[in-house]
C-alpha cells in the first residue's frame, strides 16, 4: 500500500493578495552576509561573451535589468571577468581607443570589445563562500572598503567541481537596502 501525500489547496475568494516586492527590503549591518549576496545557486548569472562590442553588451544588460554581467569565453565554460554598465558608459572605452592609437577618424566605440575594458578575473580579490556563510553585512562592507571595487565575487571550491563562481555582492545594492 502506498501512502500518497498531497498539498491542500484552498480558494482565495474574498482575500486581497498583495503583489510580491511591494514591501521595501531593508537589512541591518549585523544581518548575515549571504542575505545580500546574489547567489548563483538561486539565480542565473547574467553573462556576456568577451568578443562582443560593448554597446551590444550594454543592450544585453538593459534587457536583463542588471548593471553588471559576468564575462565568459566563447564556449561559456570559463569566467574571464566582469563588466558593468558604468564601465561601458564611462571613460574606459575612450581610454582603450587612445591606448591602441586610435583617433576619432580611425576608430569608434564599435571597435571596443568587452574584453578590452572588462575587469579581468586575474585582478579580482574574491571571498570564499565558507567565510560568507559565517560573515555579516558589515564584514562585506569592510571588504568593499579594502579593495575599492563596486562588486565582490564569491567563490566555492569542491573536490568534484574545483573552484566555481558562487555569487556576487554589489556595493550599490547593499547601500540601497541598508537601514541607517
Amino acid at each position: 500500500m502506498s501512502s500518497t501525500r498531497s498539498i491542500k489547496l484552498k480558494p482565495l475568494r474574498g482575500i486581497e493578495l498583495a503583489a510580491p516586492g511591494g514591501d521595501p527590503w531593508l537589512v541591518d549591518r549585523t544581518d548575515p552576509a549571504q542575505s545580500v549576496m546574489t547567489d548563483f545557486h538561486e539565480r542565473s548569472a547574467v553573462s556576456v561573451a568577451d568578443d562582443i562590442p560593448i554597446d551590444t553588451a550594454l543592450e544585453h544588460l538593459k534587457h536583463a535589468g542588471v548593471r553588471s554581467a559576468i564575462v565568459v569565453d566563447a564556449d561559456k565554460r570559463h569566467v574571464l571577468g566582469m563588466i558593468t554598465a558604468y564601465d561601458i558608459q564611462g571613460e574606459k572605452p575612450i581610454r582603450h581607443l587612445q591606448a591602441v592609437g586610435c583617433t576619432h577618424r580611425t576608430c569608434s566605440r564599435d571597435d571596443v570589445l568587452v574584453r578590452d575594458i572588462m575587469d579581468k578575473v586575474e585582478d579580482w580579490q574574491v571571498a570564499d563562500m565558507k567565510d560568507v556563510e559565517r560573515g555579516s553585512i558589515d564584514m562585506v562592507l569592510e571588504a568593499f572598503k579594502a579593495v575599492g571595487r563596486s562588486h565582490l565575487a564569491v567563490v566555492e571550491t569542491s573536490e568534484v567541481h574545483g573552484t566555481r563562481l558562487r555569487g556576487l555582492f554589489s556595493a550599490a545594492k547593499i547601500m540601497r537596502i541598508i537601514k541607517d
